[in-house]
């Protein structure tokens, strides 16, 4: 033995032996895809992400490297081609695709039962029904550590639903962890999510990490239905530009140093890739406009990483090449979008009846020309005198000019909400609004009334009045249209003022969008932006710098 490993050592110094290459791992990571199977306006769409995809594991396969594609949430909500069948051609698309693992997002759970139904319509109904279909349907596995059965106190136990993963590639077990916001629940429809809760997500992490250390993992990456905001991606290091405040910042210096090698963020559509207590940190906006990577360089022997390359959100346009390499899509994602796409046009293209003179272009302005035009649609022929919906958020596209189509509505309002007509007391209207005054650009739009907000020496004052100038008085009856997601507890806009056992379900009401569609049509003729602009006369008369500490008087 003494003697075979002194000719080992000398053959090493003569260069007989030589140190492996070091592994890169390339990791890619989309996020609120939102039903983007087609390219849009702006480039985009899983077709053209393919070819980026098919780029980056040809150049790892002549590396003698390896790729995992994570995504981040809200897979399937918002396009008609992926809504028609309730996420089926996005899920089969991600199998083409060749995901290795998905977070759940808040909007993975607006389709509710399988089927027509956008909320359970009886007690045979689960209203987690399109959800665990479309996750039996998938050959990756749903993440989703702190999503909580509150019946048993743990992470939800559905079918190829787990809260983390490991996968072992090139010899090196990369652990990977799935959750979502804190708030994710509020930000979908109540109905759906009835006894489900979500725990905290830095111990939630923290929990999984160190049991898939335990397991032997190398790496540690979280997919986080959560996110963040930064403008410049010239230095990783460089937060300058970034909103730190937001939720996945103050995750990962939560974070013990070393636990977590990196985050794909997502949910608030903006873009990172930054390093944050020693975890690179990337998110890629929203509807595949781009996408995130990371590249980890790792020694074959210690599988201990060298180094690590952030890149800017890569966006996805018409390029000849990527890495070198030629860009071809993948067949089989181009013909399920082409499925999809030929399956929903007829309905797409359906002229609503009403030309566009101009566009009607999505702002964070609640009184935008297109808000409006929303807010005062939803009250035609509704017993209401006053209509709130949450516009940042709630209203997803532009309306192009030209002659309107369904197609341009549904990508415009995709969410299957049902109309309800509430009965609120002039007080409590005053309180919402009043919790309403300090949302920035996260405030509700209206339309029937308009409000006057003061404040002086910390005291918060509101004048109400209607369109045609009569006062809302604290004991007045006020008939408010709403969705059903705000009134079932969403955005938490009416969660103060909401009655014990809640708002009465109105279970054949009709959608928002029809509601919306058939104002429309009744209209005729055309419109243009500049007759719904409400500058000349906000409906949002506000102090121009709102004090944090000013409320209503409490009630005597």
């Amino acid at each position: 033995m003494k003697r075979m490993l002194t000719l080992f050592v000398a053959a090493c110094l003569l260069g007989g032996c030589t140190q492996p290459e070091p592994l890169k791992l390339s990791l890619i990571g989309t996020n609120d895809v939102h039903g983007a199977l087609l390219q849009g306006d702006n480039g985009g769409g899983l077709a053209t992400l393919s070819g980026y995809v098919n780029a980056v594991r040809t150049a790892r396969a002549r590396d003698g490297g390896a790729v995992l594609l994570i995504d981040a949430g809200d897979m399937w909500q918002g396009t008609l081609e992926s809504n028609i069948s309730e996420g089926a051609a996005m899920v089969a698309a991600f199998n083409a695709l060749d995901y290795s693992a998905v977070a759940i997002g808040n909007h993975e759970f607006d389709f509710g039962p399988a089927g027509p139904a956008p909320i359970p319509e009886s007690p045979d109904d689960d209203p987690r029904g399109a959800l665990k279909q479309r996750a039996t349907e998938a050959r990756f596995p749903f993440l989703a550590a702190n999503l909580i059965d509150n019946a048993t106190s743990q992470p939800v136990a559905w079918e190829n639903v787990r809260p983390s993963v490991i996968i072992d590639i090139e010899n090196v077990k990369v652990g990977i962890i799935g959750v979502m916001s804190r708030n994710a629940l509020a930000s979908t429809i109540a109905s759906n999510t009835s006894g489900l809760g979500v725990a905290p997500l830095a111990a939630t992490i923290v929990r999984e990490a160190e049991a898939a250390r335990a397991a032997g993992a190398d790496i540690i990456i979280v997919t986080a239905h959560a996110g963040g905001e930064c403008t410049e991606f010239d230095d990783p290091y460089d937060l300058s530009s970034c909103e730190t405040q937001h939720e996945i910042f103050a995750v990962a210096e939560a974070l013990p140093a070393g636990l977590v090698d990196h985050i794909f963020a997502g949910h608030v559509h903006k873009g990172l890739a930054h390093i944050v207590n020693g975890i690179s940190i990337t998110s890629s906006y929203s509807r595949a406009r781009a996408f995130s990577r990371v590249d980890f360089l790792i020694d074959r022997e210690s599988t201990d990483v060298i180094n690590r390359q952030v890149f800017p959100p890569t966006q996805l346009v018409a390029s000849p090449s990527y890495e070198g390499v030629k860009l071809h899509t993948n067949a089989e994602v181009v013909a399920i979008a082409d499925r999809a796409a030929a399956f929903a046009a007829d309905l797409k293209n359906q002229k609503v009846g009403i030309v566009l003179e101009t566009p009607f272009e999505l702002t964070s302005d609640p009184e935008s020309a297109l808000g409006n035009l929303y807010t005062e649609t939803m009250l035609d022929d509704v017993d209401a005198a006053i209509s709130i919906h949450v516009i940042n958020g709630g209203i997803r596209a532009d309306l192009p000019a030209g002659e309107l189509t369904f197609g341009s509505v549904y990508e415009m309002s995709p969410f299957d909400n049902q109309l309800m007509v509430i009965d609120l007391s002039g007080a409590e209207l005053r309180q919402v609004i009043a919790e309403q005054a300090h949302r920035g650009s996260r405030r509700v739009g209206f339309a029937g009334m308009r409000v006057n907000v003061e404040c002086s020496d910390a005291i918060m004052t509101i004048e109400m009045r209607y369109d045609d100038g009569r006062n809302i008085s604290d004991s007045d009856n006020v008939r408010v249209a709403v969705s059903d997601y705000l009134a079932l507890g969403g955005d938490r806009v009416l969660q103060s003022v909401m009655p014990e056992a809640g708002f009465n379900p109105q279970p054949t009401a009709p959608m928002v969008r029809d509601i919306i569609l058939h104002s429309l049509a009744k209209r005729g003729g055309s419109i243009s932006a500049a007759e719904f602009d409400s500058s000349a006369a906000p409906r949002w008369q506000l102090p121009k710098s709102m004090n944090r500490e000013c409320r209503l008087p409490a009630a005597r």
